[in-house]
């Protein structure tokens, strides 16, 4: 609420002053009927008496009714002007903490460890920044202001009630305190079904969000009717939840209602009776049937209070579930050294979780400005050794230094931005192709541009498009095909101050040719750029200056192509199958 309570101040006041009016009314009635209208001497609260006399008493009244009924449209003028207000600051106040705790989520999001990201769905966490931000920006909107309209009115109503009659006050309480323990009890239900139904529609969001986004593998494998029946089935679970949740609504009011109807019922025979007997006025009696609706209000709202308390209280816990998750954070003692020295991984280990180690005993240098490949089965750690260069996950056990400076002590940010990494499959925004070649700086020149997107082999396949640089790519790059996608992903990278550049597999979708004349362009615009590449493909890997073979976490072979290709292993038989398969290629095509 930091910097709202000023809003929310301004709207306690215009609701107080609403409440005193809604009160005031009733009385202004009550005494026009009994000291106008009739003849009996003015009583109730001071100010009451005291307008009285200031109009001029019953006789001036009388001959001037319009004055009564200008008072009462007055009145209610006023009492409108200050709803209003109660509402527009609230509103405010209440948008203005929506907004920043949506920034907030989105910053913390932005920040979180990359293994966190890894496990949560998507969609899930979508639902909670925007439909539970919304049901605790709907509970500071009108909740939080009416419970202290209805404190007051419960207070003021007591104190006007109980001078006029104890006796009818005495019987106007008698619904409230199982009332009250009515709404307890509903408090608790709908907390309970309420996290059942946020956390189902958090499933379903999850669900949709991961078929709209894998449509193309659905279509291609026929699996629309199955993803179709998982998605009913998400969906009627939520629909049955939600369903059970408005059941309880509406028990809720319905017989919260019925109460308040007996109560206010027995308010009024009573009352008839006790007028009857003379034990109170008629003007009292008007005010008791007016007053019952006010004494009874809060308690029953109450029970609206409390179930949107509760559904805030479990938005909350789903909200700070990410809010309490602990950032990426730096040592101490991190610093930002030139990332520009060899590269040593010395006993390097690491694992996902303690039962399985991924890495295991890693050692090897990479001279700066020398160009390392790596090659390995599905699995064998080649991906997560480069995310290790990244700090996307820190090694467990072992070293790995960058120009002699320990990796665990160079600050995360800083590190990234000098360590570029282009994925197999790159994820590209909904913008054109120059927005996103120029993502990490949109202020760049055009000829910066261009000259990345020539060095990646793209340039010309840009410009045979019908709007060049200004296509739209489409949401995650769909209009693009694999390698045009990863040539795009390759010309934004090489715009970042990179000084170790990482290919994971990201000329895989490229064909040869194209592969070749990207290495070159590289060698020739990159020079003491040190370049990581993992690879299948022999004809790639064979222009490193140092070749790392990868199984099961651990470092089989290592040397030249030259040296690799005669010695047994991995290597060689990569080298000779593929080989083999371009002499049948050659002889096809002949």
């Amino acid at each position: 609420m930091k910097g709202n309570l000023g809003y929310y101040g301004g709207a306690i006041l215009a609701t107080l002053g609403s409440v005193v009016i809604g009160f005031i009314t009733p009385l202004l009635l009550s005494l026009v009927l009994d000291s106008v209208l009739g003849e009996k001497a003015p009583e109730g609260p001071g100010f009451m008496v005291a307008w009285f006399n200031w109009m001029g008493g019953r006789e001036n009244l009388l001959r001037n009714l319009w004055i009564c009924a200008l008072s009462l449209v007055t009145l209610n003028v006023l009492g409108g002007l200050f709803q209003f207000l109660n509402g527009r600051l609230s509103a405010v106040a209440s948008e203005n903490i929506a907004r920043s705790l949506r920034d907030r989520l989105y910053d913390h999001l932005s920040r979180l460890e990359f293994n966190y990201h890894v496990r949560a769905e998507t969609g899930d966490l979508i639902q909670r920044c925007t439909s539970d931000v919304e049901t605790v920006r709907r509970f500071l909107s009108v909740q939080l202001v009416q419970i202290v309209r209805s404190a007051a009115m419960l207070v003021i109503a007591l104190c006007i009630l109980w001078p006029l009659s104890h006796k009818l006050t005495l019987v106007a309480m008698l619904i409230v305190p199982p009332l009250f323990l009515y709404s307890m009890l509903f408090f608790r239900a709908v907390i309970r079904r309420f996290r059942e139904t946020d956390e189902s529609e958090g499933a379903m969001s999850a669900t949709l969000q991961e078929n709209l986004t894998g449509m193309r593998v659905v279509r291609a494998f026929g699996r629309q009717r199955y993803e179709m029946e998982k998605f009913e089935e998400r969906s009627r679970d939520f629909r049955d939840k939600m369903d059970r949740s408005l059941r309880l609504d509406a028990w809720y009011w319905s017989t919260s209602d019925f109460m308040s109807m007996l109560q206010t019922g027995l308010v009024l025979l009573v009352g008839i009776f006790f007028c009857i007997r003379g034990e109170i006025s008629l003007g009292t009696l008007v005010v008791f049937t007016q007053y019952e609706s006010m004494l009874l209000w809060p308690v029953r709202q109450l029970g609206r209070i409390l179930a949107d308390m509760g559904k805030s209280v479990v938005s909350l816990d789903r909200l700070d579930d990410i809010l309490l998750q602990k950032p990426e954070s730096d040592a101490p003692d991190s610093v930002e050294p030139p990332i520009d020295g060899d590269i040593v991984f010395d006993d390097v280990g690491f694992a996902y979780n303690d039962n399985s180690p991924v890495l295991r005993h890693l050692s090897f240098t990479i001279p700066r400005g020398k160009t390392v490949a790596i090659l390995g089965a599905t699995g064998s750690g080649k991906s997560t050794l480069v995310h290790l260069l990244q700090r996307l996950y820190d090694y467990r056990s072992g070293s790995i230094t960058i120009g002699g400076v320990e990796l665990k002590k160079i600050k995360k940010k800083y590190l990234r931005e000098h360590v570029g990494i282009v994925l197999q499959e790159p994820f590209l925004y909904s913008k054109n192709i120059r927005e996103n070649i120029r993502i990490v700086d949109p202020d760049l020149p055009e000829e910066k541009v261009f000259w990345a997107a020539k060095v990646a082999a793209i340039h010309d396949g840009i410009l045979e498009f019908e709007n060049g640089y200004d296509t739209i790519v489409g949401e995650r790059g769909v209009t693009l095909s694999g390698g045009q996608k990863q040539r795009v992903a390759i010309a934004r990278t090489l715009l970042k101050d990179n000084d170790i550049l990482i290919f994971d597999d990201s000329l895989s979708a490229v064909d040869t040719q194209t592969d070749a004349a990207i290495r070159a362009a590289l060698r020739k615009n990159t020079r003491n750029l040190t370049t990581i590449i993992i690879s299948h493909r022999i004809t790639t890997l064979s222009e490193a200056d140092l070749i790392l073979v990868l199984e099961e976490g651990r470092i089989v072979q290592s040397g030249t192509h030259e040296t690799l290709k005669n010695e047994e292993g991995l290597y060689k038989r990569i080298c000779s199958i593929q080989n083999a398969l371009e002499t049948e290629l050659d002889e096809t095509l002949a």
